[in-house]
């Protein structure tokens, strides 16, 4: 079984590569964030951007050298590209909108957050389309160029002190000092370690290996997931305005209630799968509606945390907190493999729930904190 595991998996480009991504991100957001309040978030924008082409250039070079050494080489860059550029993204936003209009940096960030993702859904389509085209190399090049181009307007048009801490911070400072950040990151690591728990590993190769999903299959319909729930996270301010009869800022007591609402869902899937109800009406219905609640939860957690960092070197705490995700990320992988592997997916979505539950429980914190 666990030979099978591996090879649909590695057909979803999986194997090491996906833990090595994250255990870079990890890394990548807890100096990013010092970096950031040290020498600008500019800078390290610019430097993500600078680094992706460089990761991309890597996998432009002859077949030959395309070793599993030099592609995984090329994916960490390319994971210290991206944790860079979100948290230079995210931690600018602050800088952006006045501290007393609460309710456009929601939106702002929700906005920030579900384009994101929606978009990277939509890159596995346009990736399909650019192999179709020109072939593996011509891609990776003109993705290249296309980032060169927007890290010059970059240069251009970026403000140089952008979030540049007025008191420059000491490395020992990458820790947060903060209660309530404290509390969130370690939320947010039990949350997305949650969420990767059953879907990184677990959910495709159950559909390819259970249910006779081919590659195509799979990969479209994670992708069209992926685009939902960016789109969702877009509209999370819209949705609890609405839900809660007017404007509302998410505070601790929604992260409780969301999270808690997020653990009733996966527990009631891993309920259904366990009374051997149709597993494909149980997984499709449930993933989205999981998907959708989950997506609430992620836009309010990543307005909670450009809320309470502080104004000057807001990167330093947005950089603390986007570790604690990476590092979510990264156990979730892991034990998404190895669940499946030793119990199977119903295993991965109970240990999911449980992940989830300690999530509500350590938001209880929040309340004191707000």
């Amino acid at each position: 079984m666990v030979k099978g595991v591996q090879e649909i998996y590695a057909g979803f480009g999986g194997t090491s590569l996906d833990p090595l991504y994250e255990i870079f991100g990890v890394v990548t957001n807890l100096v990013g964030g010092y970096l950031g309040a040290r020498i600008g978030l500019n800078s390290t924008m610019n430097l993500g951007l600078v680094i992706q082409v460089g990761a991309l250039l890597m996998l432009a070079v002859p077949s030959v050298m395309l070793t599993i050494p030099w592609v995984m080489s090329a994916q960490a860059l390319s994971g210290i590209a991206k944790d860079l550029n979100k948290m230079s993204a995210k931690s600018a936003i602050k800088m952006l909108v006045p501290g007393n209009q609460q309710g456009q940096l929601f939106k702002w960030v929700a906005i920030l957050t579900g384009s994101k993702n929606a978009l990277k859904g939509v890159g596995f389509f346009l990736g399909g389309a650019l192999l179709t085209i020109w072939g593996f190399k011509g891609s990776v090049i003109f993705m290249a160029v296309a980032l060169s181009i927007i890290w010059l307007i970059s240069l251009v048009l970026l403000k140089k002190d952008l979030g540049k801490a007025k008191n420059k911070p000491k490395f020992s400072e990458i820790f947060s000092k903060s209660r309530a950040i404290n509390i969130l990151s370690a939320t947010r690591l039990f949350l997305f370690g949650a969420r990767d728990l059953w879907f990184v590993v677990a959910l495709p190769v159950y559909l390819s290996a259970q249910l006779g999903w081919n590659f195509l299959w799979v990969g479209s319909f994670l992708a069209c997931w992926i685009i939902g729930y960016g789109i969702v996270q877009s509209l999370a301010p819209a949705i609890i305005n609405r839900l809660n009869s007017g404007d509302k800022i998410p505070d601790g007591s929604a992260a409780l209630w969301w999270a808690i609402l997020l653990a009733i869902i996966t527990a009631t899937i891993a309920l259904a799968l366990t009374c051997k109800l149709p597993a494909v009406v149980v997984l499709i219905s449930g993933l989205f509606i999981f998907g959708a609640v989950f997506a609430i939860n992620s836009s309010i957690h990543s307005y909670l945390i450009v809320s309470y960092a502080k104004e000057d070197g807001t990167s330093l705490d947005v950089g603390f907190y986007y570790m604690a995700n990476a590092m979510g990320r990264l156990i979730g992988t892991l034990l998404s493999g190895w669940v499946y592997q030793s119990a199977g997916l119903v295993a991965c979505l109970w240990v999911s729930a449980a992940f989830i539950v300690l999530a509500a429980f350590l938001s209880i914190g929040l309340l004191r904190s707000t």
